[in-house]
């Protein structure tokens, strides 16, 4: 029952109603959001948390009324607060200021774990919240103005190398940490999850480890094979200092990732060679 964009705008609620009125699914699992890197959010504030607002609301309702047996909502590690312990606890949410450059999309998606618990407690509609930690792998996008940062250095890397470029410059000072998880084991967790969890609370999933933007961007430089210099440029913003994810409860639930990054990187490079023609850029 997929649809492209194109084919159901899930902004629209009476289109959102339709599509569940006629299909009846029994397990919706809704990760359509308005996504984007620093750049993104920093720049189209008001279209983050409006279309991820709308989205929210237009399905979970949607899903609860045409009588959906499970429902998974995908939200984001950027919902806690900029300043948190490390690695970040579910029990951190709420506890502090977000991240200015990303507030509007992480507002957003905490509005869609609240309703989803709001749903639970008042309806007894079956919606469980998981909030995965920053994402890569085949089907990225790869737009530099829109991506994140993990394939935005894939293409930028792999652009230098054929140009031939003797230096790339990243933004930040490549000294914030980050953790990343192929979308391959998200799609093996929330499968997992749908059938071994069943309660209110949020639950991370994640690799349990992180990097810096210059080990990350490193490690990308070496699967691409380029040869030329590293550089940063300190006068743009970094984001948040670090965001590891405390995945205790998860690994609790008996679930854990398989993919190691530099594994990922490698077979992430190599969808992008092979999909140069149709990869979102």
């Amino acid at each position: 029952m997929l649809r492209t964009h194109s084919e159901l705008d899930l902004t629209s609620q009476a289109d959102v109603r339709r599509f569940f009125e006629a299909e009846r699914p029994e397990v919706v699992i809704l990760a359509a959001a308005r996504v984007g890197g620093i750049h993104a959010n920093n720049s189209r504030p008001a279209l983050f948390i409006r279309d991820n607002l709308l989205i929210q609301d237009n399905v979970i309702d949607a899903a609860y009324r045409s009588g959906v047996a499970k429902f998974v909502f995908l939200g984001s590690s950027c919902i806690y607060p900029k300043l948190c312990p490390q690695p970040i606890k579910e029990d951190y949410l709420l506890t502090g200021p977000l991240e200015p450059t990303n507030e509007w999309y992480a507002i957003a998606k905490i509005a869609g774990v609240k309703m989803c618990q709001a749903y639970r407690r008042e309806f007894g509609f079956d919606a469980i919240s998981l909030m995965p930690t920053n994402l890569y792998g085949p089907g990225d996008n790869f737009d530099l103005q829109n991506s994140h940062v993990l394939p935005a250095l894939i293409r930028r890397f792999h652009e230098a190398k054929v140009r031939g470029d003797e230096s790339v410059t990243i933004w930040g000072t490549g000294t914030p940490r980050r953790e990343f998880l192929h979308v391959d084991d998200l799609a093996d967790a929330i499968l997992y999850l749908l059938q071994a969890y069943d309660a209110e609370p949020i639950v991370n999933i994640g690799w349990g480890e992180d990097v810096t933007i210059r080990e990350l961007a490193e490690m990308v430089m070496s699967a691409i094979g380029y040869s030329g210099a590293l550089k940063f440029d300190s006068t743009k913003p970094d984001g948040t200092p670090r965001k590891l994810l405390d995945v205790s409860r998860l690994a609790g639930l008996g679930w854990k990732a398989k993919i190691p990054l530099k594994t990922g990187i490698e077979r992430t490079y190599a969808w992008f060679r092979e999909h140069s023609s149709d990869a979102r850029l």
